[in-house]
């Protein structure tokens, strides 16, 4: 009997963690609170301090840790240069004049935003203030139009550098370069579906996204000389890390600077530009090392509970396959990602599933991208979307309901591209392995 005490413990302060959670507690002070309460009941309120001290100076002064605030830097410097809107100009001009031609360019704006931000609710409201104003205009249905930007707004979160698998490759101590080629080819397929439904769509209904006005190629071909400073930027951090000239923390490091020299030759920068980007980066940085440290925290007392390693065992004890497993997590991640945002999702799960994916041999590199791309999906899908709820800030006037029916199609393809990367793990190995 006593053997069950600590499993119950770690179940209880699961319970508690959802229910702060669902209180409106920020995550990273509700992963401190339980772990700090559950390590006293389970071994003593002074060893549960002296491990908060040991996980806090461990993780500030951790040099791999570095990637995040520097790439966080060089997408606020980004912004600064006024490279927000041009991806989704340039992919206007080359497909507006096509059914659903804005929708497939705010998909393109998505993707290349998101290799600048490297977050899913930076990239859907930037994209969706340059991209709705246009596609309204051009009377696309609300549904429609809403719905696609919340979809391409996930990209965010899986397009290197992505914020969500730089925590990801922290917490499960997994290397980022990895995970970042890993997510090339799972993010170009995932962009490629988005486009293959709006086209579909549009081909079934055409009022959904009447074309507009053919651009002739000399505005075109003009359209991408703007854009060819930040696709070099992307192309040498991105390519220098996967090529080997650059750790990650290089890579951001040579990103920052990089993106200081774009503000300086598009004539952006100034002090306020650069002071507000760095404001922002420490606000958003310290916010992020504190769940990382909670998350850490909570994984300490979640693998001192027995939790992870008695779910393990009941996972075993099925004989199930690890498709069948992975099928069984997912459902669990898409259910708790209702009403959990995702990172929130990714810091409670990784400590208990990535035991789970060790026991069944399975890849961790491929267990980050499955899971970041199932948190994509708690981005749009009812009740907590946190992606409609941008939008719905933005464009206060559509009601949540329309942007929720436009996502619908979305969703039915999320769950398509989903299935494709359980069934065919090389979707998300082949480029490491290549890279190797």
């Amino acid at each position: 009997m006593t053997a069950l005490v600590p499993e119950a413990v770690g179940i209880i302060g699961l319970v508690c963690l959802l229910a702060s959670l669902a209180l409106g507690l920020p995550i990273g002070v509700a992963l401190l609170m339980v772990a700090l309460i559950g390590l006293s009941v389970l071994i003593s309120p002074e060893a549960a301090l002296i491990k908060l001290g040991v996980v806090s100076f461990a993780t500030i002064t951790r040099y791999e840790l570095g990637v995040l605030p520097l790439f966080i830097l060089m997408a606020h410097l980004c912004f600064a240069a006024g490279a927000s809107r041009d991806f989704f100009d340039v992919a206007a001009r080359f497909v507006g004049h096509r059914r659903g031609g804005l929708a497939i360019a705010s998909i393109g704006g998505c993707a290349g935003f998101g290799a600048i931000s490297g977050s899913s609710l930076a990239t859907v409201a930037t994209v969706t203030a340059v991209a709705l104003p246009e596609m309204r205009k051009a009377n696309y249905a609300p549904s429609f139009a809403t719905g696609a930007l919340a979809a391409g707004g996930t990209l965010g979160s899986l397009v290197p550098p992505s914020g969500a698998l730089i925590v990801f490759g922290i917490i499960a101590e997994q290397s980022i370069s990895k995970l970042f080629a890993a997510a090339i080819v799972p993010g170009i397929t995932q962009a490629l579906f988005y486009v293959v439904a709006i086209s579909i769509m549009c081909w079934i209904n055409p009022t959904l996204g009447p074309p507009t006005a053919r651009v002739p190629w000399r505005e075109r071909i003009a359209g991408l000389v703007k854009i060819i400073d930040v696709l070099a930027l992307i192309v040498f951090v991105i390519g220098g890390l996967f090529i080997g000239w650059f750790t990650p923390t290089e890579a951001a490091s040579v990103g920052s600077v990089a993106a200081l020299l774009l503000c300086w030759w598009r004539g952006k920068l100034s002090w306020s530009a650069v002071t507000g980007a760095l404001d922002a980066t420490l606000r958003t940085t310290g916010m992020i090392y504190l769940v990382i440290i909670g998350a850490l925290l909570f994984a300490t007392f979640i693998g001192v509970t027995g939790v992870a390693t008695w779910l393990a065992h009941g996972v075993a004890g099925l004989h199930a396959s690890p498709t069948i497993a992975i099928i069984a997590m997912a459902v669990a991640l898409l259910v708790l990602g209702s009403f959990l945002d995702g990172i929130a999702l990714m810091l409670l799960t990784t400590p208990i599933f990535l035991p789970i994916i060790h026991d069944l041999g399975m890849s961790p590199i491929w267990f980050g991208i499955f899971l970041v791309r199932t948190m994509e999906i708690g981005f749009v899908h009812p009740p907590l979307g946190l992606n409609v709820y941008v939008i719905q800030g933005i464009a206060k006037d559509i009601p949540l309901a329309t942007i929720f029916r436009g996502i619908v199609p979305f969703l039915f393809v999320d769950f398509l591209h989903l299935a494709l990367l359980i069934a065919v793990p090389m979707l998300a190995l082949w480029l490491p392995k290549m890279l190797a």
